[in-house]
């Protein structure tokens, strides 16, 4: 059988991985930080057809995974119950990663590499974690992170000696920056970081919660941002509430969603997404989300939840595979239908999600009814890079 490597994606995102003594991880592969991000905290992997995966190694949950990584000479490939499945490679640690700004700060505790971008998370901690009682989403450990291994402070000539590195080593051509609730200057925080990169001809892209003043919003695009991205969470209202305790009472998912089609309008189909956790609600209404985004032309980022180690909900299991497929089938099928662009930028793996674009490996084989779409996001594709070398971006 044939295998699908968008299926072996999401089922080592529920089930994680297995090491063997035959790997030399700590010489071959990017550091595993295991709190980088709200779910992020695994080995990253490049399986068949190219798609980065950040997989879970250490998580309670992956001491029964019939997944076992080994090593054989120079290459690392994966067993699933003693039958191979394929060869896979794994990124090696940047070599900037040892290197210090000129303010002697490392620069891997001012950016990461996520897939084939750089991820940078340039503030204070979020705010919900500073609380008495703590009000930080159940399933975060950005709190974990900041300051233990992140720097808390990030000047934007660090974070610019940091992407100039990557850019030169790792030939990046996107910058993510994202933060936690500061009390609605996030925006106003990010702007001197934002315009310093764009001089760097690259692409940007910035997750925050919703702030009231739209004008920042206006300036952002100003600015050049490429993409935007605001983390819904879940779409149940009552599970909103019981696991964004501090979304829900300083923000509010009335607010994320009237900011999110407030931006889709200015900045058009496809550059805005809807954050949404599958696992932690019922499946109906997670695709209920991605259905409500697309209709207002909103693409939908779709998070596998992974109880990371020292959150509140890391005693939890991940979801089931199989439970997932109609999601992630879905998340593809309502781009298709309603035109919205996917798969358009140059050079931009993730590792961390399945992008809409891999929700092609889900859907049946009468995807014929998308060819014409499919042939429209083609040339699509070909004038956007073509847009990009004219204004000499990448170089």
């Amino acid at each position: 059988m044939k295998l699908n490597p968008g299926f072996l994606k999401l089922d080592l995102f529920c089930r994680g991985i297995r090491i063997d003594a035959s790997c030399r991880l700590n010489d071959d592969a990017r550091s595993v930080s295991r709190t980088r991000g709200g779910l992020g905290s695994g080995l990253e992997i490049i399986l068949p057809d190219g798609l980065y995966a950040n997989v879970p190694i250490e998580e309670h949950f992956v001491a029964k995974s019939p997944y076992v990584l080994y090593k054989k000479k120079d290459t690392y490939f994966i067993e699933k119950e003693n039958v191979k499945l394929c060869t896979v490679k794994i990124p090696p640690r940047p070599r900037f990663y040892a290197q210090k700004t000129k303010a002697g700060k490392p620069m891997s505790r001012i950016g990461m590499m996520q897939g084939t971008y750089l991820g940078i998370y340039p503030t204070n901690i979020c705010e919900f974690w500073q609380m008495d009682p703590r009000m930080n989403c159940r399933f975060c450990s950005i709190g974990l992170n900041v300051g233990s291994t992140e720097e808390t402070e990030k000047t934007v000539e660090d974070v610019m000696e940091t992407v100039t590195a990557a850019q030169q080593e790792e030939h990046i051509t996107f910058v993510h920056f994202n933060t936690g609730f500061l009390w609605g200057d996030e925006l106003k925080i990010l702007g001197p970081y934002i315009k310093a990169v764009k001089k760097r001809k690259l692409m940007v892209g910035v997750q925050c919660p919703p702030v009231a003043e739209r004008e920042y919003y206006k300036n952002l695009k100003k600015l050049g941002v490429d993409h935007l991205s605001f983390c819904v969470e879940v779409f149940d209202k009552e599970k909103f509430k019981e696991i964004c305790p501090g979304k829900h009472r300083y923000l509010t998912q009335e607010t994320y969603l009237d900011t999110i089609e407030y931006c889709s309008k200015m900045f058009g189909k496809g550059r805005v997404a809807g954050e949404i956790i599958a696992g932690l609600e019922p499946v109906s209404s997670t695709i209920a989300a991605i259905e409500y985004f697309a209709k207002r032309g909103v693409v939908s980022t779709v998070c596998v939840f992974r109880p990371c180690l020292g959150t509140d909900f890391a005693h939890l299991d991940p979801p089931q595979p199989d439970e997932l497929i109609p999601v992630f089938r879905r998340m593809y099928e309502v781009c298709m239908e309603n035109k919205i662009p996917i798969g358009i930028a140059p050079r931009i793996k993730v590792s961390l999600v399945l992008l809409p674009e891999e929700g092609r490996y889900f859907v049946d084989k009468d995807f014929r009814r998308f060819v014409f779409v499919k042939l429209q996001f083609t040339v699509l594709k070909i004038l956007y890079r073509f847009y990009l070398k004219l204004r000499k971006i990448f170089l």
